[in-house]
Formats: structure tokens, sequence, C-alpha cells
């Protein structure tokens, strides 16, 4: 399994400059982190990691090449508990990410649904939340599988960060075969979960990982926070059992992996070498 970085390592700066940062570091692996549909403001400016669905991919393929960093999955995180609405990131935005990932070869495509918003969100019944996030990824589902790409279900909100919300999705969509998972190591601890048993119950749906570890800090949020964007430690140094993940894992074909960690480079290299030691 490759270990890449996360394109958000410094705030307030372009995808250039995540990539110098990566390649700097010795990292040949990223996740395209950030998308957007339409021209993003602060994008344009150079002020802000994203890449536009509407762009052309092969001219963000060149950029990662010439930085000698290979793009593995493209995030796609939506709202697909909110309404729908034109402003909410959601069907149409990973429609159009499943396009863009392959135009250039990319077989992952990562959403979620992310903790709800809106007060007719937060009143939806657990069924109604099966539901909608199903109906929105119908269509996204039978597309990915026409253009041979992965949709990858990330741990990120009350339903995706338990092992029976996952399956009620799968099991609502029939468990298509372009349906997956990408494992959040952080995300799934963080929302009530047992991360080493989804590693098991999923292992073979399981297609990316994202890496992070938490701190003690965090005990007492467990089961009522919905996702972290990321840690600031380095992997090894939480409370998850990440020795346990990859003990699962090490013999799972899965390709690649991202750490989902801001701080300085040795924490980020500590964090790839534990996991080289660790035997993913």
């Amino acid at each position: 399994m490759k270990v890449g970085l996360f394109l958000l390592i410094e705030p307030f700066a372009s995808v250039e400059v995540q990539l110098q940062r990566v390649k700097k570091m010795g990292f040949a692996d990223a996740d395209i982190t950030d998308t957007n549909a339409g021209g993003s403001m602060l994008g344009t400016a150079g002020f802000s990691p994203t890449v536009s669905l509407d762009d052309n991919p092969f001219d963000v393929k060149r950029l990662f090449e010439k930085y000698g960093v290979t793009p593995w999955a493209v995030c796609a995180h939506a709202g697909l508990l909110e309404p729908s609405s034109p402003g909410t990131y959601g069907t149409s935005e990973i429609m159009k990410a499943i396009h863009f990932a392959n135009a250039i070869g990319i077989k992952d495509v990562v959403t979620t649904e992310t903790e709800p918003m809106s007060d007719w969100a937060n009143s939806l019944s657990y069924k109604e939340k099966i539901f909608i996030i199903a109906e929105k990824l119908y269509m996204p589902c039978r597309m990915a599988a026409d253009y041979g790409v992965n949709i990858l279900l990330e741990p990120h909100g009350p339903i995706t960060d338990s092992i029976q919300g996952l399956q009620d999705v799968m099991d609502r969509l029939g468990n298509p075969d372009s349906l997956g998972v990408n494992l959040d190591t952080g995300n799934s601890w963080l929302g009530g979960a047992d991360p080493v048993e989804m590693a098991k119950v999923f292992k073979d749906k399981i297609h990316h990982v994202h890496w992070k570890d938490l701190g003690e800090e965090w005990v007492e949020q467990r089961g009522k926070h919905f996702g972290c964007g990321f840690s600031t430690i380095a992997i090894g140094d939480g409370v998850i059992d990440i020795k346990g993940i990859c003990d699962v894992l090490k013999d799972a074909d899965i390709p690649s992996s991202t750490l989902e960690i801001v701080g300085s480079d040795d924490i980020l290299i500590k964090s790839a070498e534990y996991l080289k030691a660790c035997g993913v």
C-alpha cells in the first residue's frame, strides 16, 4: 500500500505549493483533496488548494507529473443529508468527479454525507437518512460502474461513522461493485465505531485509507463528533489502535492511502515510517 499526503499541508496555498511540499518531503503520492464545481475565487487567486471539476483534468495531471506525484483519489465530500440545492455539493459534483477521475486514470472518488447542518437534515429519522444518501448516490454508482471508477464512502457523518450505517446504505443501493469504502481511521473512531472491526468487516471493499491518529483530548468527544479534518500528531502517538488496523489490512488489495495530518515535515515522515514498520 502506497502512503501519500493530503494536499492541505500549507494553509492558504495553491495546489502547486502543496505539491512542492510533497516532493520536498520525498513522497510520491497524494489525493486531489479539495474540489469545486465552477470557479473558485480563492483557488483562482492561488490562496486555496482546490481543483475545479470543470477544469481540464489533463492540466491537473500534468501539474502533478511536474513534481513527480501520482494522484490516487479525487475527494468529492458532499452534503448528502441536506436538501438538494445548486449551492450544496452533492450528486452533480460527484458525477463530475467521476468524469474527471476517469479522464486521467484515477480509480477512486471519495465522498460522504458529513454532519447534518440544517434543521431539516437534523430532523431526519435513521431510515430517512439511509434513503436520502442512497437516492443521491444511485446515479453516481451507475455512472461509476460504466466508467470503471469506484465511489468510496468515507466515515465522516452520523451514518458512515458506523459499520451498520455503511452496510445499510450499501444494501439500499443493492451492493453495487462500484461502491466501496475509504476507511478513515480517525473519523470512524471519533464517531464511535471500532476502526479495527470496520477494517475487518469491509476489508474487501476498502480501496483507499485516510490515516490519522488522535490524542487523549479527543476521548470525551467520541460518539458526539462526526469527523475531524486532520490530526496534529504522528501516527502511533495517539489512542487509536493503528497497529490493529494495519494487521487487518496489510495483506489487503489496497493500492493507496493518505496521511491526513497537519504539522511539521517530521511528523508526516515519522507517520509514514510507522506505517511502513507495521507492514502496510
